[in-house]
């Protein structure tokens, strides 16, 4: 670990009030699994009083990066930069290893878009509605068109004149769920905007960042030199996570918005539903919304647009698990995580009850809820651009 100057973990003042808000620390009731724990692990071996040792990677290990303590800290400290720099300084030497699906995700993403041929397969199974991990549910999305030719089709078709906007497509999304994005796309060029897809972009960095892996600044400035000729209003981004490490990239120079927030200042046209759609939204908000972007949540006006009666799930500003690649690394914390908010599902009102959220990933961790038998009744997952998608236009 550097010099203590280096991070400034002495901010925190211990004053605890991190700890209601940290799921682990929820989880385990054990202080040094708590944000305040960690601070004064990394401080005490920072300052040379303490040896590294396996607990403290243990707890750092343990930790979600899901910001919760970011919004609570009287202090502001910043503890996600700290955690990313001290995930990374393991991981380069050693003392943390992101799991082997990480690795190799790592390595395609660095050679451009090498996911997306990599996940084709991926697409078709999940169009066959074949079982194959339970993060990954079923779904449509088009097996080889991409959503840049996608969206300069319907560009070409109905000419919209409003506001110019970028769409990040994002890593996994574009590879796995492309169907979130041409919804995107669809909703977005209903409501008027102009929609630009540059083939340039590339991975956001978040999943390195998540996982401590080297590459995280080559690809920012891929990502800077895709976005920064288009003349746009905004860059948006219809995943939480992703939206937050494209403002680290691009702020203050270019404007990165998620869409919902975005759609909310236009005013979303409404879904029209039938009077015997028995489905009810339980709305949970992604970490990275709330916490990294700092957004205060999904404007009631665009959860109006969906057409259906919507309330905000239970515990909906709680992490869910997923911690960007969380569960992936820790999956049976993961599980526990989601458990304990997933239960409210098996009393929700709905015919079915769908639990619509604002950020792929967490969309799959939510899947995994049925997945694994931790709801037993039927239940959607949707994200809330689903529910606003008019459909082929």
């Amino acid at each position: 670990m550097k010099p203590e100057s280096k991070l400034p973990f002495s901010n925190c003042t211990h004053c605890g009030l991190c700890l209601p808000v940290c799921p682990t620390y929820q989880q385990s009731g054990d202080e040094n699994n708590s944000p305040r724990g960690r601070l004064r692990l990394w401080s005490e071996e920072a300052a040379g009083r303490l040896p590294a040792d396996p607990w403290t990677d243990f707890y750092s290990a343990q930790c979600l990066g899901c910001l919760a303590c970011e919004s609570a800290c009287p202090a502001h400290v910043p503890y996600g930069q700290l955690f990313e720099r001290t995930r990374h300084e393991q991981a380069s030497t050693g003392r943390f290893r992101p799991r082997l699906p990480l690795r190799l995700a790592a390595a395609l993403l660095r050679r451009g878009r090498l996911l997306d041929l990599a996940l084709s397969p991926l697409r078709l199974w999940r169009r066959l509605g074949l079982p194959l991990h339970p993060l990954l549910p079923p779904g449509r999305p088009a097996l080889w068109q991409d959503s840049a030719s996608y969206a300069a089709a319907l560009m070409q078709r109905h000419r919209p004149n409003g506001p110019r906007v970028a769409l990040l497509t994002g890593c996994l999304t574009e590879a796995a769920l492309r169907e979130i994005n041409f919804a995107t796309l669809r909703v977005l060029i209903e409501n008027n905007c102009q929609v630009v897809v540059p083939r340039q972009q590339v991975c956001c960095g978040a999943m390195l960042e998540h996982s401590g892996q080297d590459g995280v600044e080559a690809l920012r400035q891929r990502n800077r030199d895709a976005f920064a000729s288009l003349e746009v209003e905004a860059v948006l981004s219809n995943a939480a996570g992703c939206g937050f490490a494209l403002q680290k990239t691009l702020q203050p120079e270019i404007a990165v918005r998620d869409v919902l927030s975005f759609l909310a200042e236009l005013g979303p046209k409404r879904r029209q539903r039938a009077a015997n759609d028995g489905r009810r939204l339980h709305v949970d908000l992604p970490c990275h919304l709330l916490h990294g972007q700092r957004q205060g949540g999904i404007a009631p006006s665009v959860l109006d647009a969906t057409g259906l009666p919507w309330a905000l799930a239970p515990m909906a500003a709680e992490c869910c698990g997923s911690g960007g690649v969380y569960n992936v690394q820790q999956p049976a914390e993961a599980r526990a995580i989601l458990q304990r908010k997933a239960a409210f599902l098996e009393q929700a009102a709905g015919d079915p009850p769908v639990l619509a959220t604002a950020n792929p990933v967490c969309m799959m961790q939510w899947h995994s809820a049925r997945s694994l038998g931790l709801v037993n009744r039927h239940f959607e997952v949707r994200h809330v651009l689903e529910l606003l998608d008019p459909g082929p236009l």
